[in-house]
């Protein structure tokens, strides 16, 4: 059985917790900020969590991680 490729876009994107959840960073974040307010921006800096609808899909495409 050959070995499973890791998406490398997605590996440069995610990270995994210690309890095995996937981290990811929020997006509207690169442009168009001065009519963003300070903090929706601030807010923005924060990780979170992939939903639960797309965890299946992501596992599959980060086999590895």
């Amino acid at each position: 059985m050959p070995k499973m490729k890791t998406s490398r876009a997605a590996a440069k994107r995610f990270k995994v917790t210690g309890s095995g959840k996937l981290l990811r960073n929020k997006a509207y974040k690169s442009h168009i900020l001065t009519k963003k307010s300070q903090k929706r921006k601030r807010n923005l800096r924060k990780q979170t969590f992939v939903d639960q609808s797309n965890v299946k899909n992501m596992k599959k495409i980060l086999p590895y991680l």
